[in-house]
């Protein structure tokens, strides 16, 4: 795991964010602890851009990004120059860009990408070259609430998710702009997507990320709210009538109600009232 810190430039007020990380290589190490007289090499890598907090925003990619460079040198024990420099040299575009260029890609179509990653719904990208097709992956990791929820809840929604709609959102790259089949979308979605869309005119990729955080947490707060009223309708009725005001309004409430059914299905008092929360969804969306 690398470190993120503040730095101080030559120039006047100039103060950049810098993700640095020391290594060894992997082959290197197992021979010096074999061999005590061999002494594995240290390498100290650093990246410059943006803010301490931007690049803070980023740590888990940059950390990846290490990874893959220490893989790197060790399938590559000659000419590390040739082999390092130019991996080194895209750092920015391979770790920083991803959301940004897919903001750019999706512009107004980015809220069913939003509405995937939040409802676990499986995507298939076709006809993309894999720059995009990674980039896409990358921006659904980011999205999801992965790390967030438990990791059991996860997976029981992900598998909810794939047998309830039986198939995927798929995303043709074909032509100049992505076409989308299968897709979702939901209120809470379309205004995070115009969040997005708003800020991509300063083009700024550390403000894409951070736009997404905040998505992310948005929904997580959502989420504690709909689990304090259901409990709290457990007992009351009116505490009920609250619950579907919620689900009505906060503009989430297909995906909400689907996460909560997942985490309350050992419980039978709650899964009593996701049921008729349910009910009342599913009257109003027909009406």
């Amino acid at each position: 795991m690398g470190n993120v810190a503040s730095v101080g430039l030559s120039i006047p007020e100039g103060k950049v964010g810098c993700y640095y990380c020391r290594f060894q290589q992997e082959s290197l190490l197992e021979m010096a602890t074999l061999e005590s007289d061999i002494n594995a090499p240290e390498y100290v890598v650093c990246f410059l851009g943006g803010s301490e907090k931007g690049l803070e925003l980023f740590r888990l990619e940059l950390d990846k990004y290490i990874q893959n460079l220490k893989i790197n040198l060790d399938l590559e024990q000659k000419n590390l120059e040739a082999c390092v420099s130019p991996y080194l040299r895209s750092w920015f575009e391979d770790a920083i860009c991803p959301i940004q260029r897919v903001v750019q890609l999706f512009q107004d179509k980015l809220a069913s990408l939003l509405h995937a990653a939040l409802s676990y719904t499986p995507v298939e990208v076709k006809n993309a070259d894999e720059r995009t097709e990674k980039d896409i992956s990358r921006f659904l990791a980011a999205a999801s609430l992965q790390g967030l929820v438990q990791e059991g809840t996860m997976t029981s929604l992900c598998i909810a998710m794939t047998e309830e709609q039986h198939k995927s959102m798929v995303i043709d790259c074909s032509g100049s702009q992505p076409q989308l089949h299968n897709a979702g979308s939901n209120r809470f979605c379309e205004d995070w997507m115009q969040a997005f869309v708003n800020g991509a005119e300063g083009g700024n990729p550390f403000l894409f990320r951070q736009i997404l955080e905040n998505f992310k947490l948005k929904a997580i707060q959502d989420i504690n709210n709909l689990k304090r009223f259901i409990r709290q309708a457990e007992m009351n009725h009116y505490a009920l009538f609250k619950c579907y005001l919620f689900l009505k309004n906060c503009g989430s409430g297909d995906i909400l109600l689907k996460i909560v059914k997942v985490k309350h299905a050992e419980m039978p008092e709650a899964r009593n009232v996701v049921t008729v929360l349910e009910e009342f969804m599913r009257e109003t969306s027909v009406a």
